[in-house]
């Protein structure tokens, strides 16, 4: 059997899964595709992780809510990446351990990718609890 880079993070988010079940622990994941590039922007991939917190809960968490709300009403065009990130950080604040599962980062593209990681950099600083976890293909070259 071949452990590719998915079913890696696969058996890596399982195990996660598994040892955190019953604890007040989250683990979010997201899986990158090439075929999806276009979609998968530093905001919707943020908000993405945040939809996965929203759905732990009995309900939407009303400032989640709220946030969403507001930017339809001022515009419409959605939340800005900092007010998700910051969105996001409140979010987890309850939670005793956050795991993000990132895979196949490289398979973003390149204006996106550097933005999706400062705003995960941005996430680590603001939330303790969370630990990271990614995966990339080195392509070697640059």
């Amino acid at each position: 059997m071949i452990l590719t880079s998915s079913k890696i993070s696969s058996l890596v988010i399982d195990t996660l899964r598994e040892r955190t079940r019953g604890q007040n622990m989250a683990v979010l994941s997201l899986f990158c595709d090439y075929q999806t590039r276009a979609e998968q922007s530093a905001v919707n991939m943020i908000g993405g992780l945040l939809r996965q917190v929203a759905l732990r809960a009995p309900g939407i968490p009303p400032e989640i809510k709220s946030a969403f709300d507001e930017a339809k009403q001022e515009g419409g065009e959605g939340l800005r990446l900092p007010d998700m990130v910051k969105l996001f950080v409140k979010a987890i604040g309850s939670i005793d351990l956050v795991y993000l599962c990132v895979d196949a980062v490289d398979e973003v593209l390149q204006q996106h990718r550097f933005e999706f990681l400062r705003a995960l950099r941005q996430i680590i600083r603001d939330a303790p609890n969370t630990r990271l976890f990614l995966t990339a293909v080195y392509s070697g070259g640059n």
